[in-house]
């Protein structure tokens, strides 16, 4: 797939969407700051993707990439096809430039892009990914199965994130949840806290380190921390599981378990 990557990272720094490498068959950045590598200097590119590694390929978002809504499939646990389903008949989620399936069959639909903020409706199984963040893109694979292209329409609309919330979640918009301090929206003090815990700690440390940043960003990069947990030790199957359910879960459940293993 190597030399599939290559192209398609190149067709898509053309396009103007700066683009990095992620470990091989995972979420997980390769390069020491995870999305801030991103680049269109194709140099660059071809030493990352056409040096015979299995890299994934990430796209970061926000201009001059595109934002990304992804609708996640979780399941019995739900999906967020009726929430972008009801987006589409409102008239809140037209004019995608592309639309592509997900390992986990969700689907991620590309607008373009802009400096919005990250936002997430874990209620609704939506994430918003814009300025700050990134994703996975085709022709990349997790757990064997591939991002897929399903369609390209090949509009040039916008999405406004918080029109979206508004509209799905009024009462939540209208009283918003105070993110409690933690380290500071910076994750330097997080990260090295995570890269020293020791065996035996490292997993929960990591969960609970993630919770925290989701806690002040609930669209954080969690990207410093992957890379932290991976000098503390830690495997890269673990660490995706990990930040996974932290992101699923939520805060509340990092506090018990947190008090649970002594790490408040």
């Amino acid at each position: 797939m190597t030399d599939t990557t290559l192209r398609q990272a190149l067709a898509y720094a053309r396009r103007g969407w700066p683009v990095f490498p992620c470990l091989p068959g995972q979420k997980i950045p390769a390069t020491r700051h995870g999305y801030r590598d991103a680049t269109t200097d194709e140099q660059q590119i071809e030493d990352w993707f056409g040096r015979g590694r299995d890299w994934n390929l990430a796209i970061a978002t926000g201009h001059p990439g595109p934002d990304v809504l992804d609708i996640d499939q979780h399941g019995p646990a739900g999906n967020g096809y009726r929430a972008f389903n009801k987006l589409r008949r409102a008239g809140l989620a037209d004019g995608a430039a592309a639309y592509v399936r997900t390992p986990a069959g969700g689907m991620h639909a590309y607008f373009t892009g802009t400096d919005q903020h990250n936002g997430r409706l874990p209620g609704h199984h939506l994430d918003f990914r814009s300025a700050g963040g990134y994703v996975v893109a085709p022709p990349s694979q997790v757990d064997g199965k591939p991002y897929r292209l399903i369609a390209r329409p090949g509009d040039r609309g916008t999405l406004d994130w918080a029109a979206v919330a508004q509209f799905l979640d009024p009462q939540q918009q209208s009283h918003p949840r105070q993110p409690r301090p933690a380290f500071g929206v910076d994750l330097t003090h997080l990260a090295r806290w995570v890269a020293s815990q020791p065996e035996g700690n490292r997993n929960a440390g990591l969960f609970w380190a993630a919770n925290r940043a989701l806690d002040t960003d609930r669209a954080a990069d969690l990207s410093p921390l992957a890379v932290a947990a991976r000098q503390a030790g830690l495997g890269d199957k673990e660490i995706t599981r990990t930040l996974d359910s932290a992101r699923t879960t939520g805060g509340h459940h990092a506090d018990r378990q947190a008090e649970a293993g002594g790490l408040t």
